[in-house]
Order: structure tokens, then C-alpha cells, then sequence
């Protein structure tokens, strides 16, 4: 381990942000790293428990306590302690291919985990895998790792997010030839269109589909798959060409709110809002859609969870007049009970860094209709509701609005276009039906893994489930597989 007495001697301190008042000026990431001698001095605060919640348990169930991709955190905490950050660099990769992505995006159910977390003060390893990561890319340690030999099997993954990217890259340093079939113009998935560039920005992805192309893998963009439109590829046509496709599409069909007033102009999913802003910072074209913009108005974002958190702050960025947040569960406690609920995640107030921006939070609140005249919306109708999610009589309230965006989530992948042509089972939820023995689908050959097949998740659980998807295609070509679970 690192210092046997680290934890005892050593405060933990975290990266800062920079003042609300200059980044909300622009869409660049404003988290400033620590020093190189503050964050090995954080990794000396590792323990090195006995039980080390924080790589994982294994289980695929959500929830769980820990790293959802296993990353062997005393090791690489010992490793940064001591300097040796080039081997870190090496032991990070062996299990996370994208450290670079969650140690910018991942909630960071390791440090939840965490021994230090019995008392609020865990390792802060998330700011470390960070810091390895951006030291190695800086060093010039990542490279194209090029199989020496080709297997002659041809894969199609369809959709290049993070469980997308990640299959690919693991099929292709075992020797396969694969091509990754895109949708948009560019790789990422909601990485790139969902994500704003404050919070992780796009060079990020476009150095790592470098060292992918050199690997290579090849990308097709605006290449749909199964959809209605023009130059869209036919999922049979793919069958017929390649040994096995993985299917690595995201949950993109958003959760609705069906009340009076929904057909008021103004009242927009999240996820038609936030691609705009994010084509807008890297100058790619908008496309045939109508521009949504926040500047000047008063904007009611209605779900309380990160994608809630980006409309606030790409809000905010636009020059809103003002910002509010739903949601509709209650107020959760300030604190945690850890009797209870470590090493597991905990359910407790937190404060996203867009929220602190200046938005106004208002917990147990449902809408009940939208109104306002011309055809635009003006109004939010809203009453505070019970622990039963019930309507409290003389609670009523109303709320004015320009906009409104709708951010409560995903409820499965969209179903028409490439899953009906396919005709693969979908589970009870409307997901892929695979299991994760071995991620095939009903359909022979047909795989799939990350948000397509759980259900909207994290970015790691979304890496974790590629690693584990090539690793079965590649037994299921190979008959075995040297690739990591």
C-alpha cells in the first residue's frame, strides 16, 4: 500500500472549480487538477483494505457497491504514491479503456465505497484515475496497440458510444477486422451529443478514435442502421456481410409527460436541446431541425438527474433569464445513514456544479398542465404531491415558463427502424433481451450490450458491458478468448 499512516496524516483534497461568475462565459471544462504533489499525496491516503469495496463486487445487478469495470484501485493509488505513474498508466488500461471519460463523467460509485467513506472522507480516486490518464496522453504512453496477427472475421458494431467503442477497440487488438456504423456524423454517441463540452470536452473522444483507427477499426458516419432514411444500411444486409454484430445503441426513447399543453411550442425533450448547443461548440451543422435556444427566457427544466443537470448549465451558458428544476420525488436527506447504506450507493442531497450555477430546485412537485397563448407555452400548473407521489390539496402553484425541457429520462432504445427489422426479444422493459453469460441476442450471431440491452445507465457500467460483449463475440468466433471479462 501506499503510507500505512496516509489516511490518518493526510486531509483528503479535491480538485475546485473554476468561479461560477468565468465559466459560465463558455462552454470549455473548468475543473482545475490537483498538483502532482497533492495527488500523490491524496493516493497515500488509500488504505489498501482487506476488502477493497471500491474495485467492485462483480455483480452485474446496479447498485452494487464499488467499480463497475474492477479497476484495481490500491494498486494504481500505490503506484501514483510512489511515482511510477507510467505503470499506473498501464494498470488503469487493463481494465478501463476510456479512463479519460469516467474520470471525467462517472458519478464515482468507488469513492461511495471507499473505508474513508464511513467517516465523508474517501480517497479521492476518481480525481487520480484522471490525473493518470491525462499525465499518460501528455507523455505520449498511449498508443495504437496493433495486432500482430489478423483472424480473417469481419464485426459490425452499431452505434460507436462508450459501449460501442470500447467492443470495437478490444475486438480489434485481438485481430479482427472491425467497422463501427454511426448515425451521426462523428463517434461518441451521447458522449459527444449528450454530454456538454464543459463537462468533457470533444477532443477527449477525437484523440481516442485516433489510436482506434490505427488499431484498425473503421468508421462509417452518417451511416444509420435499419432506419428510414437516406444511405441507411439494412440490418439484414449486415448479417449477410459480417461473422457478428454487436448491437451497442443507447436508450435513446425518452420519457414523455403526457398532460394538457404538451403540444405547446416551447416544450422540448432534453435531448433535442442539448445536441444543438454541442454541434454549435465544435461547428458541425445543426441540420434540418429548428434551433431551441434558452437566452432571454425563463426555463423550467423538469427531472432532477444529470440530464436535468446539463440543461441547466448549457442553459445558463445561453444567457437564460432565469432557471428552475423539478422533481417530482422528495427532498432526499443531507446525509446518508452508513449504518444502512455504505459500502452501497447512497441516497442523499447533492449539488451538481451546474446547480450551483443558479438554478432553483423544487423537489415533491408534479405538473399537472401546461397553458399559454399563441400556441407557445407560458405556464407550468404544479402541486406538491406526498410520499405516495399524491396531489396535496392547496398546494397549487404556478410557474412561469419560455421553455421547457423535458429531462426524466429514457424508458428503452427506440424500437422501430433497426430492433423491429432485426427482430430480436426485448425484455420485459423493452430492452435487448441478452444476458451477460454471453450477450447474444434471440437473433443468431446478433449481440448487444450497454444502454441497448440494461436500460439507461452510467458511462462505466456502458464500458464495462463492451469489454465483456467482445470478449463473447470473440469466444463465440474463436471458440476461446484471451480477452478480459
Amino acid at each position: 500500500m501506499g503510507k500505512p499512516t496516509g489516511f490518518l496524516e493526510i486531509e483528503r483534497h479535491d480538485r475546485k472549480y473554476e468561479p461560477v461568475a468565468e465559466r459560465v462565459k463558455d462552454f470549455r471544462e473548468f475543473v482545475i487538477p490537483l498538483s502532482e504533489k497533492d495527488t500523490r499525496d491524496q493516493a497515500a491516503r488509500c488504505m489498501n483494505c482487506g476488502i477493497p469495496y471500491c474495485h467492485g463486487t462483480g455483480s452485474v445487478q446496479p447498485g452494487t457497491p464499488g467499480c463497475p469495470v474492477n479497476n484495481q484501485i490500491p494498486d494504481f493509488n500505490d503506484l501514483v504514491y510512489n511515482g511510477n505513474w507510467e505503470e499506473a498508466s498501464r494498470n488503469l488500461h487493463s481494465t478501463n479503456n476510456f479512463p479519460e471519460f469516467t474520470g471525467r463523467i462517472c458519478p464515482a460509485p468507488c469513492e461511495a465505497s471507499c473505508t474513508l467513506n464511513i467517516d465523508d472522507n474517501p480517497v479521492t480516486i476518481k480525481t487520480i484515475e484522471c490525473a493518470i490518464v491525462d499525465r499518460a496522453w501528455d507523455s505520449g504512453w498511449v498508443k495504437p496497440e496493433i495486432s500482430a496477427t489478423k483472424t480473417g472475421k469481419k464485426i459490425a458494431v452499431v452505434g460507436s458510444g462508450p459501449a460501442g467503442l470500447a467492443a470495437a477497440q478490444q475486438l480489434a487488438r485481438v485481430g479482427h477486422e472491425v467497422h463501427v456504423f454511426e448515425k451521426f456524423a462523428k463517434a461518441g454517441g451521447l458522449l459527444r451529443y449528450g454530454i456538454p463540452d464543459f463537462k468533457m470536452e470533444k477532443g477527449i473522444i477525437d484523440r481516442r478514435v485516433a489510436q482506434m483507427e490505427a488499431e484498425g477499426v473503421t468508421f462509417h458516419y452518417n451511416t444509420p442502421v435499419g432506419g428510414n432514411y437516406a444511405g441507411a444500411v439494412e440490418p439484414q444486409d449486415l448479417l449477410k456481410v459480417y461473422d457478428a454484430v454487436a448491437l451497442t445503441g443507447g436508450a435513446e426513447a425518452s420519457r414523455d409527460l403526457p398532460i394538457p399543453g404538451r403540444d405547446l411550442d416551447g416544450i422540448h425533450f432534453a435531448m433535442d436541446f442539448l445536441p444543438q448547443q454541442n454541434r454549435r461548440v465544435s461547428n458541425e451543422p445543426l441540420g434540418d431541425v429548428r434551433e431551441i435556444l434558452a437566452g432571454g427566457k425563463d426555463v423550467v427544466v423538469i427531472g432532477g438527474g444529470d440530464t436535468g443537470s446539463d440543461c441547466i448549465g448549457t442553459s445558463i451558458r445561453q444567457g437564460a433569464t432565469s432557471v428552475t428544476q423539478l422533481e417530482i420525488m422528495p427532498a432526499p436527506p443531507e446525509r446518508e445513514n452508513k449504518g444502512l447504506t455504505w459500502p452501497n450507493w447512497p441516497l442523499k442531497m447533492r449539488t451538481s456544479s451546474s446547480q450551483a450555477e443558479g438554478a432553483v430546485r423544487e423537489y415533491a412537485v408534479l405538473t399537472q398542465k401546461f397553458s399559454g397563448h399563441d400556441g407557445k407555452v407560458a405556464k407550468l400548473h404544479c402541486v406538491r404531491v406526498d410520499d405516495k407521489f399524491q396531489p396535496v390539496p392547496g398546494t397549487e402553484f404556478e410557474i412561469k415558463a419560455e421553455l421547457v425541457l423535458l429531462a426524466m429520462g429514457f424508458v428503452h432504445p427506440v424500437h422501430e427502424g433497426l430492433l423491429k427489422k432485426l427482430g430480436v426479444e426485448l425484455d420485459p422493459r423493452g430492452n435487448v433481451r441478452a444476458s451477460t453469460n454471453n450477450y447474444q441476442t434471440s437473433v443468431a450471431k446478433v449481440f448487444s450490450s450497454g444502454d441497448m440491452r440494461r436500460g439507461q445507465s452510467l458511462v462505466v457500467w456502458a464500458i464495462r458491458e463492451g469489454r465483456q460483449c467482445a470478449a463473447a463475440i470473440d469466444q463465440f468466433l474463436m471458440g476461446s478468448t484471451t480477452l478480459p471479462r
